[in-house]
């Protein structure tokens, strides 16, 4: 059975949680992102291999490259999802690359919308970046969905990006420019 199958089979959740919370991402949080980005439907999306090491991912929290800002979404305790921005240096400094993804078990219930929400304000009202890009596959229609319910357009179609689940697969690449 194809990833894509299992996570489609999935039974209905309720919409939106109540308490759902954004903060930066602590070095204690390590092992919480690295079962999160060994979940099926998380990976899907990323270019991550299966199995990420925690000392791996210790190493990539513990660690952090300055002026990035590394995000959290958190519901009752439980870490239900991540994000980040990636600012570009010297003549690009004006722009910054956005990452994230969600627990499998809380798609469609708030967590990307909330994530998403808190990078760009971040990125509009305090680091006043104009450009804010992106890669997504192009058979995540979730995901391209949210980017463009935040002002993301498709830029262009990257043939053959990644190698995912025995084949190569195409992903758009998308922006949003604050003018």
């Amino acid at each position: 059975m194809k990833i894509a199958e299992e996570i489609q089979e999935k039974p209905p959740r309720p919409s939106r949680l109540e308490g759902l919370g954004i903060r930066a991402m602590r070095a204690t949080d390590a092992e919480a992102v690295n079962a999160l980005a060994n979940m099926p439907g998380h990976r899907y999306g990323t270019l991550r291999l299966p199995h990420a090491r925690l000392e791996e991912t210790r190493k990539w929290v513990e660690s952090p490259t300055p002026g990035n800002i590394a995000l959290v979404a958190t519901y009752e305790g439980q870490i239900v999802g991540n994000g980040g921005i990636n600012r570009f240096q010297g003549r690009r400094s004006h722009a910054a690359s956005l990452g994230m993804g969600v627990h499998d078990d809380f798609v469609g219930r708030g967590v990307g919308s909330a994530l998403l929400g808190e990078m760009v304000q971040v990125a509009d009202d305090w680091l006043d970046i104009r450009r804010l890009e992106l890669t997504v596959y192009t058979d995540n229609e979730a995901a391209i969905a949210l980017y463009r319910k935040f002002g993301f357009e498709v830029e262009g179609r990257l043939r053959q990006f990644a190698f995912r689940n025995g084949e190569y697969v195409d992903a758009y690449s998308m922006a949003r420019l604050r003018v």
